[in-house]
């Protein structure tokens, strides 16, 4: 079995007497795009950093492609690409000269591959501050990927995109995983994280709250399904009605809402008592919980861990 590309064993990372993560581990392997979530605070840009060789752990160990963060600046350098939301680059510095400095670093030719792919060919000339929010992640991402790094590290990469370059980013992560570059995917975007990530984890107060697929997380909850249903007659808003396995319900815009535990004898009890009471079926909508119905059950106050 092959070795994990990212091994995290018993972080920890304090400030102080703050414990920002306290005692994490998790691995990733070669190819995954691997989410890390978490409300502000939680200890993902702890994590992040530390990896990225930005910061030291206080206790436990790191690995990133078989490079110490800590001990091994310079190899780390080469084996990682790194999206931040502030790139920090010079606010006078042209998208031309930036490639050339990036790549010259990285000791490859320039990548203008990676401009044209990202719409930046025609701004080659224009200064970073000239630049609009979404131009500007464009290019801190064609930086990050420009000497194709074996792990890239992307940090809320959709923030200030329009749509069609949204698309674009997915579609360019898709590829560099089929390639078998390592993906951390850092988001408070849930339905992003859900799309994307093969793997999530979930962090809360510097631990970890749970990890896996977005299947399994969303899984583990309290399991209930949303189901809406609006009829002609309206008679399932007849005082007293009830059906099994709903531990909820409510009503918006004409239509009766249900929680269900059990959404196959929930649906057949509501379907049994339309026909019952001769009403007409106009709409019904049955919906999975989502990542962050899940996200917001974990990090909610008196919340599961």
């Amino acid at each position: 079995m092959e070795n994990p590309v990212i091994e995290v064993r018993d972080f920890r990372k304090t400030y102080g007497d703050f414990i920002a993560v306290d005692g994490i581990s998790f691995e990733v392997n070669k190819g995954e795009i691997f989410g890390l979530l978490g409300p502000n605070g939680a200890g993902k840009t702890s994590t992040l950093e530390s990896l990225e060789g930005l910061r030291s752990p206080n206790n436990g160990s790191l690995r990133v492609a078989g490079v110490d963060p800590t001990r091994e600046p310079r190899k780390l350098r080469n084996v990682i690409g790194v999206q931040l939301q502030a790139s920090g680059l010079p606010e006078s510095i042209t998208v031309n000269e930036a490639m050339k400095f990036f790549c010259a670093y990285h000791g490859v030719d320039a990548r203008y591959d990676l401009l044209d792919r990202l719409g930046l060919a025609e701004k080659r000339d224009a200064q970073y501050h000239q630049l609009s929010t979404g131009q500007q992640r464009r290019l801190s991402l064609a930086l990050a990927l420009a000497h194709d790094p074996a792990v890239l590290f992307l940090d809320e990469p959709t923030a200030g995109l329009d749509v069609a370059t949204r698309v674009e980013l997915h579609e360019i992560m898709r590829e560099q995983q089929k390639a078998g570059t390592t993906i951390i995917l850092a988001t408070h975007d849930m339905a992003e994280a859900e799309e994307m990530a093969d793997r999530i984890a979930i962090l809360l107060r510097g631990q970890i709250a749970t990890t896996g697929t977005p299947i399994e997380i969303t899984a583990e909850g309290a399991g209930l399904t949303k189901v809406s249903v609006r009829t002609q007659s309206s008679s399932l808003s007849a005082p007293g009605v009830s059906f099994p396995a709903v531990s909820q319900q409510g009503s918006k815009d004409e239509y009766s809402i249900y929680f269900s535990t059990d959404i196959g004898s929930t649906l057949a009890a509501i379907i049994s008592h339309i026909e019952t009471q001769k009403d007409t079926l106009i709409d019904l909508r049955v919906e999975r919980p989502s990542l962050e119905d899940r996200f917001l059950e974990i990090t909610s106050p008196g919340g599961d861990r």
